[in-house]
């Protein structure tokens, strides 16, 4: 009697664009987190606070950058794919995201991590217009290094305030469907273009 094997389930690494603790793209990701399918495994982390700003001097000094963007390269290595949430600061993303981006694309021992990475971009924004010409930028970004990004379906969550209770907990039925759509359509896009499971290594702090 030949006993199926279970489904792999894929690692991947959930990176809000903002340094605020309960922005709108945190919650938007722990949400995420809890609905993914059994297949996808999906870690919020909170890493970009460690990073410092981008210096070659620094770099020097020490190889590999530094912990905290050893520690965020570690995690990304490990992940079989990345999803990014970004808000949107005058009509583009925040610059602690491209400033982590910048560490990233740099040679390292692990190598360029981000290259033939797949990657997802959504975005929430508090405002009218969510979050087009933030993740415009990030992927004009991230295709410059070489990232594997999603190009559809694409996410942009306006007026978020009104999309989450007192609790963060999501209560708009059309985004929790949109985002399992999502999610799924990046399951697909990750057995498309990297077949190969990366299985997860000691990183960064989850958030839960």
């Amino acid at each position: 009697m030949t006993i199926p094997h279970a489904p792999p389930v894929r690692h991947v690494l959930c990176l809000a664009g903002s340094l605020r603790r309960d922005s709108w793209n945190r919650r938007l990701l722990r949400v995420a987190a809890a609905h993914a399918p059994a297949t996808l495994h999906l870690d919020v982390c909170d890493g970009l606070a460690a990073v410092p700003m981008f210096d070659e001097d620094l770099e020097l000094r020490e190889p590999g950058g530094p912990a905290g963007v050893r520690s965020l390269r570690a995690a990304i290595a490990a992940a079989d794919g990345l999803i990014i949430a970004t808000p949107e600061y005058n009509h583009a993303m925040p610059g602690v995201l491209k400033n982590a981006l910048d560490w990233l694309s740099r040679e390292s021992p692990e190598g360029e991590v981000l290259v033939e990475k797949p990657v997802a971009v959504l975005g929430a924004s508090a405002g009218p217009w969510g979050t087009r010409l933030a993740q415009a930028s990030l992927r004009q970004v991230l295709h410059t290094c070489g990232a594997l990004v999603m190009p559809t379906p694409t996410l942009f969550i306006a007026n978020a305030a009104g999309r989450f209770d007192e609790h963060a907990a999501l209560v708009d039925q059309a985004t929790g469907l949109s985002l399992q759509r999502f999610v799924l359509a990046f399951e697909q896009w990750m057995a498309r273009v990297a077949p190969a499971l990366v299985r997860p290594q000691a990183g960064l702090t989850i958030v839960r």
